[in-house]
């Protein structure tokens, strides 16, 4: 729990004395490479910060395809907010892609860190918008980018994937088939683009 420990310091300006006081009641779990955090259908009852590894967050449409929503390497959160906060089922599936050691924050956690530490509360409210402002870029991509600009802002957003994640699963995220990655990929190489 080094890592979430290490990210409440530097984000949430919490005290060591205050991070102790805070996480000795909160559980991390490991889950193998193909392993499900969370199956549509199901109630989402946790936040997942990733302490190492990486999971990625999709959806299955009528005909079987996969739709990546989100990817959650070290020290991102995953969740889903809408069934966590409303408990209702989960229009989404979270999945290992590496093995994976997750840190398990409930709401309980998030209210009684809230409630303790005011400047926790400014830190969530802060993550919250953050979020939201991050859906909302999504979203326009995703409805009126070229393929290109969606896959330099997939490299921006997530720097270290491209050799972490299968082309599949990042022409997934951009809403774009593998055929169209690769031609954007060789566009780019072309042009002395190196997403590194």
């Amino acid at each position: 729990m080094e890592q979430y420990k290490h990210f409440l310091q530097e984000k949430a300006a919490l005290t060591p004395e205050e991070i102790e006081s805070l996480t000795s009641s909160l559980q991390s779990k490991t889950f193998r490479k193909g392993e499900f955090l969370l199956h549509a259908g199901e109630v989402c009852a946790y936040a997942f910060f990733v302490e190492k590894g990486l999971l990625r967050s999709f959806t299955i449409d009528e005909t079987g395809k996969e739709h990546i929503i989100q990817f959650g390497p070290e020290n991102w959160f995953v969740t889903d907010r809408s069934s966590a906060y409303f408990s209702e089922p989960s229009d989404f599936s979270i999945e290992a892609i590496e093995d994976t050691t997750v840190v398990l924050i409930d709401a309980a956690f998030i209210s009684r860190a809230s409630a303790a530490y005011p400047h926790f509360m400014r830190f969530n409210e802060k993550a919250l918008q953050n979020h939201i402002r991050q859906l909302q870029k999504r979203i326009n991509l995703l409805l009126s980018a070229t393929a290109e600009k969606r896959y330099l802002d997939f490299i921006r957003l997530y720097p270290d994937l491209t050799l972490r994640v299968p082309q599949w699963m990042i022409a997934s995220y951009l809403g774009i088939t593998p055929e169209s990655l690769s031609r954007v990929r060789k566009e780019l190489a072309k042009n002395n683009f190196k997403p590194h």
